[in-house]
């Protein structure tokens, strides 16, 4: 699907008057943050892990190529075969050739965002393979052929009534309405595709570079299903997912579940190295691993960096009242939420992806809460700068900071310049106290009332408090 990212604000127009969207994200909102909170407290160690698993992606990514070697290796050793892709077109390019080259018609995927960033469904049905998404999330998007509006639940935007619809469309049934009846068609759905594949396509959360595993973590599943039937197993996955060790990875583990769903540890948890050998019962006869770069490496050294440290949980717009407010699609792109604001710029462009940055209150919680401490904020602020060196914002908003620069630097004049529209703004205030519309704040009229000034400026105030007045 194509970036629309450029469409930000019309795509948040649209959310926001979306009712059954807003009833969908009204209950995301009460359950992943508590959920969140409650495992961290069970765990004394909590922040202590956090610092470890930041120290251990910083380390992995100064020392990337090394470990990316070393894996290669291994993976040769047990039997697999690693493809490098400097981008998605590379990536689709290597995916289909393996499917064709096993005669696949019907290929199975779990969950993985790194698809999706690729494009790969759509490349599959062009070259005449059907994919079939296994995740029940994902099996919800692909039958309304919608992108994940989450990357943890990428139907969340969902309402049971509108999951009820679909299924009956597509699966020929008797419309259910009840959540257990819905999984358990979706279930006797999925149960004779996974028989009937050639090729599984899984991601990895993570790549052992000692061992040449991957480490795939799921709560249905279906990636044990997908990896295990059919002949060839085929993952796909982003450069910067290495770990030295399996006992690295688990660091990782201990913080993403926790951060994620506010589990302990995810359901499944599964350690895959090497294809099928002799004495197996079971397992496929091929395994291919499929690196992607597509930006990644240029990320490096960079003051992104740091985004690199990312191990998809989620948890930044599962507090992220901007997330929370518009849901995902309105984001334009696969990584939605801050981390998208991130992400998405440096996979697309900022010129595409503009407005991204922008869609922060700089609350600070993305940051507070993510389990590998990346500073969203402070990144966010930095494609903002690129925003305007390359003078990709508004000739009005440039204008607008370079006043306040101008006064800024003159405190005397800031001041004066503060107390008399304080003054001006709580006299036009008057019995209301606030405003419905005014010029150059119609970004917080157009969905709420301002509040008008008391008639004193916000230092003046403050020095009233700490009892010197001015």
């Amino acid at each position: 699907m194509q970036s629309t990212a450029h469409a930000f604000k019309a795509n948040v127009r649209a959310a926001l008057a979306d009712q059954p969207l807003q009833q969908a994200l009204g209950m995301a909102r009460t359950g992943f943050q508590q959920k969140r909170a409650d495992a961290a407290a069970r765990l004394p160690e909590f922040e202590a892990l956090r610092d470890a698993a930041k120290a251990l992606k910083d380390h992995v990514l100064g020392h990337l190529d090394l470990y990316l070697e070393a894996f290669e290796q291994r993976v040769v050793e047990q039997g697999g075969k690693v493809h490098w892709a400097r981008d998605a077109a590379e990536a689709r390019a290597i995916l289909i050739d393996l499917c064709q080259a096993a005669g696949a018609r019907t290929v199975t995927k779990s969950k993985s965002m790194v698809t999706e960033e690729i494009g790969l469904n759509e490349a599959l049905e062009t070259a005449g393979i059907r994919p079939i998404e296994t995740d029940l999330g994902e099996h919800i998007i692909q039958l309304a052929g919608q992108r994940p509006s989450h990357i943890l639940a990428p139907a969340i935007h969902m309402t049971k009534e509108r999951i009820s619809a679909l299924f009956a469309e597509h699966h020929g049934r008797p419309p259910v309405t009840q959540a257990p009846e819905l999984l358990a068609e979706a279930r006797a759905f999925l149960r004779q595709r996974y028989f009937e594949a050639d090729i599984g396509i899984t991601g990895a959360n993570f790549l052992v570079a000692e061992t040449g595993s991957i480490v795939l973590v799921t709560n249905e599943g279906n990636a044990e299903l997908t990896q295990g039937l059919p002949k060839v197993h085929v993952v796909l996955a982003g450069i910067e997912k290495l770990v030295p060790t399996l006992e690295d990875a688990f660091v990782l583990l201990r913080v993403l579940a926790r951060s994620a769903t506010g589990q302990e540890f995810s359901a499944y948890t599964t350690v895959l190295t090497g294809p099928k050998r002799p004495a197996d019962l079971d397992g496929p006869g091929e395994l291919h691993v499929v690196l992607l770069d597509n930006g990644r490496a240029g990320m490096l050294g960079t003051e992104f960096q740091d985004m690199l440290r990312c191990i998809r949980c989620g948890a930044c717009m599962n507090h992220c009242p901007v997330y929370l407010a518009t849901g995902g699609h309105a984001y334009g792109s696969v990584y939605p939420g801050p981390m998208g604001a991130v992400l998405t710029p440096g996979l697309v462009g900022i010129e595409e992806a503009q407005h991204l940055p922008n869609a922060s209150t700089f609350c600070g919680r993305c940051e507070q809460v993510c389990p590998v401490r990346i500073p969203l904020p402070k990144m966010m602020r930095h494609w903002r700068e690129e925003q305007f060196r390359r003078q990709l914002t508004p000739p009005t908003a440039r204008y607008g900071l370079k006043l306040w620069a101008f006064a800024a630097r003159r405190p005397a004049l800031y001041h004066l310049g503060a107390k008399v529209t304080s003054r001006l703004l709580g006299w036009l205030g008057g019995r209301r106290g606030r405003f419905a519309s005014l010029p150059l704040a119609g970004g917080w009229t157009g969905s709420r009332d301002l509040p008008a000034p008391e008639g004193q400026s916000f230092q003046a105030l403050w020095a009233a408090r700490q009892g010197r007045g001015r």
